[in-house]
């Protein structure tokens, strides 16, 4: 008996490996391009369930799908109630797993058939080059998830006859809440709700517990799920909160009404499976059933619904490294898109503190206090950025990030422009100066104002290509001035550093668009 418990122990641990290392594979397999298809889809609650349902159908993991759609939460590419919609579906596509397990473990001997695939998957992840090593990495884990089903199986099977359905609650009221407290105490321990609905599926193929009793334990295990987003939220950002917030209201509600059908359901209990075949798949469905209802009744009010959450997860007053979510280091592209949001935010808050500074009164106090906010940002952003997870040589990932890095180091240099008061003063000296400086400074206020970053590049391109020209005969004409007694030695040398500063912050400003403009 002590070889069963351990072997059924062992089973859970396989699968729990298996599919660690499906999605991963599956996740490294679809690249950058599911998150692009990911983010287009979403253009509604309704739409975005649907792209929930099919992303974590494809990398099976809930947990990668809302972390991406954290990531686009914190950079702006989605609305809160767009989120909802993807987390709602992302509780359908999680249901999946059991629907494999279902159909392949328990109606195939699958546990000697998988193991040519695990030497295939090892092979190809040793020897394979570009997507046939994340193939193989799929497929190992894939094949070691079905080794942990089999050995479930075999591991509980000893308790068939042993353990009865008569040894857990009794099925009333009370009873039925003890085992969704027991569903919710496994999913909790193996942080796996795939995990959970395996176990129910092997017990019940062993005898120890009924359909109504397995249906009772599911409930526990969705919500059971929700204490993974809410872990991962602690000390997270306001977007990855309210998200982990969201899931965890759903899933009770849903719950609870699922909780309400099992009485129905164990009425039609023996109808379902004669129409199904086998107890497991009534399961499954009942499981994807309650799921699909759940998100059908909330879609309608998605609206009233993410107020509720934004009333409980509020939004502090706080700088920009609250959305440097330290929770999304793990997760590369998700992180690039909160870090690519926060350079924007500093590059137009460095663009409205040139434009004041220099407005014709120029402003003082206020600006520089601006600068030194900019600074701060940009060296928690370069902190941020320094301890991002390797991109596991993901093209676009590494794209992105070199991209970010030089956007960052150009708002370090333009930031550091915007403090020598001194040459910016010396603009206001010169008719010339102050048209140059006037071009600068409508420029500063659209990007300020959230002008679209190409669209800047180009025009900052143009207007730094004009400056250089401006800036050598502009130097020779300063020079002949000086040399003719109109002005003395320190005011010349004064005008052609403010010239050059015209110059290099119209260069960084152009540059900093550029790269933000690949993000």
């Amino acid at each position: 008996m002590n070889d069963s418990v351990l072997l059924g122990l062992g089973g859970v641990g396989l699968f729990l490996v298996g599919m660690t290392v499906l999605t991963d594979g599956l996740r490294a397999l679809a690249g950058g391009g599911l998150r692009r298809t990911l983010a287009r889809m979403t253009r509604s609650p309704a739409s975005g369930a649907l792209a929930g349902v099919v992303s974590t159908t494809m990398l099976q993991s809930s947990s990668a799908t809302t972390v991406t759609t954290v990531g686009f939460v914190g950079s702006g590419l989605l609305t809160f109630p767009q989120a909802i919609g993807i987390v709602l579906g992302a509780n359908i596509g999680s249901t999946v797993t059991g629907w494999l397990v279902a159909l392949i473990g328990f109606r195939l001997d699958v546990g000697l058939l998988v193991l040519p695939l695990l030497l295939l998957g090892a092979l190809l992840k040793l020897f394979g080059r570009g997507s046939l090593r994340n193939v193989g990495w799929a497929l190992a884990g894939f094949s070691v998830l079905f080794l942990g089903v089999d050995a479930l199986k075999d591991g509980l099977a000893a308790f068939e006859g042993v353990v009865t359905p008569g040894d857990f609650p009794d099925d009333t009221f009370w009873g039925r809440a003890q085992l969704v407290g027991i569903g919710f105490a496994i999913t909790l321990v193996t942080q796996s709700s795939g995990a959970g609905v395996a176990t129910a599926l092997a017990a019940m193929a062993a005898g120890t517990i009924s359909l109504a009793q397995g249906a009772a334990l599911v409930i526990g295990m969705d919500v059971g799920t929700t204490a993974t987003a809410v872990l991962a939220a602690l000390g997270g950002s306001t977007a990855m909160r309210r998200t982990a917030a969201a899931h965890v209201v759903y899933n009770v509600m849903t719950a609870a009404m699922a909780f309400a059908l099992l009485t129905p359901f164990a009425a039609l209990g023996p109808h379902i499976v004669a129409a199904l075949g086998d107890e497991q798949l009534a399961l499954v469905a009942f499981h994807t059933t309650f799921n699909i209802i759940g998100v059908l009744v909330i879609l309608p009010f998605v609206g009233p619904f993410s107020r509720l959450v934004e009333r409980l997860v509020p939004e502090p007053s706080a700088a920009h490294a609250v959305r440097l979510d330290p929770k999304l280091l793990s997760e590369p592209a998700a992180a690039l898109d909160v870090a690519g949001a926060n350079a924007r935010d500093l590059h137009r808050q460095l663009a409205g503190s040139v434009q004041a500074l220099l407005a014709p009164g120029g402003a003082a106090a206020e600006p520089a206090r601006s600068v030194a906010d900019v600074e701060a940002g940009i060296a928690a952003l370069g902190d941020y950025l320094s301890r991002l997870a390797p991109d596991d040589g993901d093209p676009e990932v590494h794209r992105r990030n070199l991209a970010l890095r030089h956007a960052l180091d150009h708002l370090a240099r333009a930031a550091h422009r915007a403090s020598q008061r001194e040459r910016i003063d010396a603009l206001r000296g010169s008719p010339r100066l102050r048209r140059l400086s006037g071009l600068l400074r409508a420029m500063a206020a659209e990007v300020r104002d959230g002008a679209d970053d190409g669209r800047m590049a180009s025009r900052f391109n143009r207007l730094r290509r004009m400056l250089r020209h401006q800036r050598t005969s502009f130097r020779e004409r300063t020079i002949e001035a000086a040399a003719a007694g109109a002005i003395d030695a320190e005011t010349t040398l004064l005008r052609l550093e403010a010239v050059r500063w015209l110059h290099r912050v119209t260069y960084h400003l152009w540059r900093i668009s550029h790269h933000l403009a690949r993000l």
